[in-house]
């Protein structure tokens, strides 16, 4: 999905763009879906893909929406991250490219795969199942 920067912040709130297009983090426990439980499917609010199903949200307390794997595979690009002086593995949406969060491993989550991908309550907007 080809846009401009300036198209993006034309479509974008101010605080969507800097963590979508900036990489920023919105603060802990104060996003729309740290705690939601409501069925359906995660969209990037950037451009409106399908990323992660409510049915693989899980409780991590981290203060952001945790999930054990996206969607599809092809729908989450991986991009190493040492902007914090460490090594992690930042999310991005695969079909715009906006920054999502960030994948850790090994943390002892009772979960099928034993990732968290922890995303930015901002970087997504759920779509409802009807009559869940």
């Amino acid at each position: 999905m080809a846009k401009s920067e300036q198209e993006w912040r034309e479509s974008l709130t101010e605080q969507e763009y800097k963590v979508l297009r900036e990489a920023g983090t919105e603060r802990a426990f104060s996003g729309e879906y740290v705690d939601t439980k409501t069925r359906g499917t995660y969209l990037c609010r950037a451009c409106q893909a399908p990323l992660f199903s409510s049915d693989t949200k899980f409780d991590s307390h981290c203060g952001w929406p945790s999930f054990f794997t996206p969607l599809a595979g092809d729908s989450v690009v991986l991009i190493e991250d040492r902007s914090l002086g460490m090594k992690r593995v930042e999310a991005r949406c695969a079909n715009c490219g906006s920054h999502l969060g960030h994948v850790f491993e090994g943390e002892g989550y009772d979960t099928p795969t034993d990732e968290r991908w922890c995303i930015n309550s901002i970087s997504v907007r759920l779509e409802d199942v009807p009559g869940a």
